[in-house]
């Protein structure tokens, strides 16, 4: 091969990659998603602050880019009168395949809690890079005691 033709393959190998690259980066798109979610403590309180003068009763999750999460530091209390362990679920979603590609999770499930306690946690929801369809959710967050 002549020095001449390797040049025109080399510059067209190069020219490939670099238009292949630039395809694949006009293709890179990106969705926000806004959210919000009600909160319900069964037998426990459930505050914005440590001293249990601020109730929670919604989350708001903000805009939420695919990927992405969003946390909340809050404090239960629990407002009965013995221990009680720990247990947070969802439900209502809506859309409902909005929990294919999200996910609640907090740092105290199955942990334990004597009466008139508090112990702060953290409320995580995280949404998959591979979300479509969605613009918008709502969902109930469901924290209860069990004893």
């Amino acid at each position: 091969m002549r020095k001449s033709q390797a040049s025109v393959i080399l510059v067209l190998v190069v020219a490939s990659v670099l238009l292949g690259s630039t395809a694949i980066a006009l293709l890179t798109t990106q969705k926000t998603v806004p959210g919000t979610g009600s909160i319900k403590g069964v037998g426990l309180g459930v505050y914005w602050d440590l001293p249990c003068t601020n109730a929670t009763s919604s989350l708001d999750f903000g805009q939420l880019e695919p990927g992405s999460s969003k946390n909340f530091t809050l404090y239960l209390k629990n407002e009965g009168n013995s221990a009680l362990t720990l247990n947070m679920t969802s439900e209502n979603w809506s859309p409902t395949n909005a929990i294919d590609y999200m996910a609640l999770t907090w740092n105290r499930e199955g942990q334990q809690i004597d009466p008139d306690d508090v112990t702060g946690f953290v409320i995580t929801l995280s949404v998959s890079e591979d979300i479509t369809g969605i613009s918008s959710f709502s969902f109930d967050i469901i924290l209860s005691g069990t004893g």
